[in-house]
């Protein structure tokens, strides 16, 4: 059996209780050595055998896969993050498929909620955005010109833009172009949750000169969006006045806000008769 791990956003303490288990069990661990955080492999036993996917092709990691498979192995496929973004997964299912190899996947932390904790942000202000996109830059693999981030940064909504640090006079140049204020707020994260974390704050206009500054060329991400200048709008799960499936509003607000100037009204006047 292959399972595809997701490793979280690098702290080792963020893989999941499963993907902890299955590391612990494995027979044979290929990781993407690139990114992910060398201290997991700690958890697997003496006995594992273990390959970095980063110096590897596709066909030789499949080439251990399918020997693994012959011998009736414990496989663990761990890549950064969740797998599911930028992880190059669906080429290897295909792959699985072909050779009729079962295989599940054990989902992960992506690095971009790693940012958003690392931002103490929330990316889903009411009022502010309600959406969240999640894309890169073209560059060495191309990127469909209907999802450019121009395109996206007409919409104005938050982003979170991955593999992107080694260009971000472009990426200024496009976000502006596209619609956002050269007064946007935005942040570069780099390595989020790892002990070198480091959160740089700035606009949509000196993204370039805010990395350069502190020498971040590779290993974050961009995040963009008015969510981080901190004005928003109450949320209505938790408003008095709006009902919920589990609760029923109270009185309204208007009426509540006259019930106390009523009620302030009468103290003050009970407080005069006494003085009196």
């Amino acid at each position: 059996m292959i399972t595809f791990v997701g490793a979280g956003p690098g702290a080792e303490d963020l893989i999941t209780v499963r993907g902890q288990r299955l590391l612990q069990s494995a027979d044979i661990v290929i990781y993407a050595g690139s990114l992910v955080n060398p201290g997991l492999l700690s958890l697997c036993r003496k006995e594992c055998e273990i390959y970095n996917s980063a110096k590897m092709t596709l066909e030789e990691v499949m080439e251990v896969m399918e020997r693994g498979e012959r011998e009736k192995k414990e496989i663990v496929r761990l890549h950064t993050g969740d797998p599911c973004l930028y992880g190059a997964i669906r080429e290897q299912m295909d792959e699985l498929d072909r050779c009729g190899i079962s295989y599940e996947v054990c989902p992960g932390v992506s690095s971009f909620c790693g940012a958003a904790a690392a931002l103490e942000a929330e990316y889903t202000l009411p009022g502010i955005s309600q959406s969240v996109v999640i894309t890169r830059m073209a560059g060495r693999t191309p990127v469909p010109e209907k999802e450019s981030i121009r395109s996206f940064a007409a919409h104005q909504s938050t982003m979170v833009i991955f593999l992107s640090t080694g260009m971000l006079r472009q990426l200024s140049e496009e976000l502006i172009r596209g619609g956002y204020p050269e007064d946007t707020p935005a942040a570069i994260v780099y390595k989020a949750t790892w002990p070198e974390e480091k959160v740089l704050r700035c606009t949509v206009a000196d993204l370039a000169e805010t990395a350069e500054a502190e020498n971040v060329t590779k290993t974050a991400l961009i995040v963009v969006g008015r969510v981080l200048d901190g004005e928003y709008e109450r949320s209505k799960l938790y408003d008095p006045s709006f009902t919920t499936e589990f609760r029923k509003a109270s009185a309204d607000p208007e009426k509540r806000e006259l019930s106390a100037h009523a009620e302030e009204r009468k103290l003050s006047d009970r407080r005069n008769l006494q003085s009196r």
